[in-house]
């Protein structure tokens, strides 16, 4: 078992854990919705994608998002993932990635899709 991300405890008050595949999934969304500076220790880390939701919505931002994460998760996270394919959707103030990869010594292709944005 992989420790919990975001670290928190459980019913027990012990250190939450998660099984391989949501640990996976956590490191992919903690990728992609880091600003790059946001870690102290890690300055590097991140995509900094949460903040392309108030960009200009166009193809070129779709295209340009879709290169920024996957160049992230390759540089970050290539020891634990396979990236197979990334999408990209801009729609009004919401941005959505849905992200195709395999975990390492794995030929199974999971799917994770994260949004962030909108307003109220």
């Amino acid at each position: 078992m992989n420790l919990a991300t975001p670290y928190r405890f459980d019913h027990r008050g012990r250190s939450a854990e998660s099984d391989r595949e949501r640990y996976v999934r956590d490191l992919i969304e903690a990728v992609l919705f880091t600003a790059p500076g946001e870690r102290v220790m890690r300055p590097e880390f991140g995509s900094g994608v949460a903040q392309l939701v108030f960009a200009p919505n166009s193809p070129e931002l779709a295209g340009a998002t879709q290169m920024l994460v996957q160049g992230a998760l390759t540089q970050f996270l290539s020891d634990w993932i396979v990236v197979r394919d990334v999408r990209v959707e801009s729609v009004d103030a919401v941005l959505s990635v849905k992200v195709a990869y395999s975990v390492r010594g794995s030929d199974e292709v999971l799917i994770a899709d994260f949004a962030r944005g909108g307003g109220p």
